[in-house]
């Protein structure tokens, strides 16, 4: 069978669309190669739109086969996974093995200390099928003192440097959930990459990113997007509107686009929308449309 053929059979079986009207407007190609970016200094190019390991968490074998196959379809070669994303290692490594040699994969690990660090590294390298990564991130730091961990004798740094040095990454970086913690990580070594929540709703309600995004830019590094099609926090005592997402997402069509189309204005390589596919196929259709801005959107928005 091909493989369009394939993904066209899976959508109409109701793989991810049929629960939410909203996105049914915002149609992706399957035919339409995405825009790349190069990121930062690497000279690597990456897909504008990227595909977070968690999609395939809690999916079958042929599910994840079908959803990075239709990553493939419209051009997609960024590939962002973790150890803390449920079973998505184990799910993401045979379904990108046909492709592995022409992607960008991005590992992380969420251990501070140099020994958890290497297993965390050695297990993702096999559950991922493969003999390195393209980028190798610390994971979600968040305070200052997190950072100095990673960086102390005996922390995840060692691990990081060793395997860069002996081939097993590529590319070093980190996302954060603070500025105070990126600017300390930025100030310590030079790293490759950062990934952070660059959003219009965290830039410009909660202040936080912006900072981080200037020393970046200052240092040549790569930004990639998290949170992009984020709204707000999951009020308290309230249950998650989806499973796979820690916080409300932007479900109308029209404000979802200008929020993806903002994150891409602002110098970033690439975003990762959310973990539910809907959400995801939500991003591409909006990528395939055009990434141009207004002014006037961009005000509206901010407003």
């Amino acid at each position: 069978m091909k493989r369009r053929t394939f993904i066209g059979q899976t959508l109409k079986a109701g793989i991810a669309l049929s629960a939410l009207p909203s996105i049914h407007s915002c149609k992706m190609s399957p035919v339409h190669t995405l825009h790349r970016r190069t990121l930062g200094r690497t000279g690597e190019s990456l897909s504008v739109i990227g595909f977070g390991g968690i999609l395939v968490d809690k999916t079958t074998t042929a599910e994840a086969a079908n959803l990075v196959a239709m990553a493939i379809d419209v051009g997609m070669n960024y590939f962002d996974v973790a150890p803390t994303y449920g079973n998505a290692e184990e799910m993401l490594g045979p379904a990108l093995e046909p492709y592995r040699k022409d992607c960008f994969l991005a590992c992380k690990t969420t251990r501070r200390d140099a020994e958890g660090a290497e297993k965390e590294l050695y297990n993702s390298l096999r559950l991922l099928q493969t003999d390195y990564f393209d980028l190798y991130q610390l994971h979600a730091i968040t305070t200052v003192e997190e950072v100095e961990r990673c960086f102390a004798p005996g922390g995840a740094m060692e691990t990081c440097l060793k395997a860069q040095k002996e081939g097993k990454v590529r590319f070093l970086g980190f996302s954060a959930h603070s500025d105070a913690a990126a600017l300390r990580a930025m100030e310590l070594f030079d790293f490759d990459t950062i990934l952070m929540p660059f959003n219009f709703v965290c830039m410009h309600h909660g202040h936080f990113g912006t900072a981080s995004m200037e020393k970046a830019k200052e240092k040549g590094m790569g930004l990639l997007a998290l949170k992009a099609l984020a709204l707000k926090p999951v009020p308290a005592g309230e249950k998650k509107p989806y499973e796979k997402m820690w916080y409300v997402p932007i479900e109308d069509d029209d404000l979802a686009s200008r929020s993806l189309r903002y994150t891409l204005s602002l110098g970033t390589t690439a975003a990762i929308p959310p973990g539910d596919s809907r959400f995801w196929e939500k991003a591409i259709a909006i990528a395939q449309n055009g990434l141009d801005i207004s002014t006037d959107e961009t005000e509206a928005l901010i407003a």
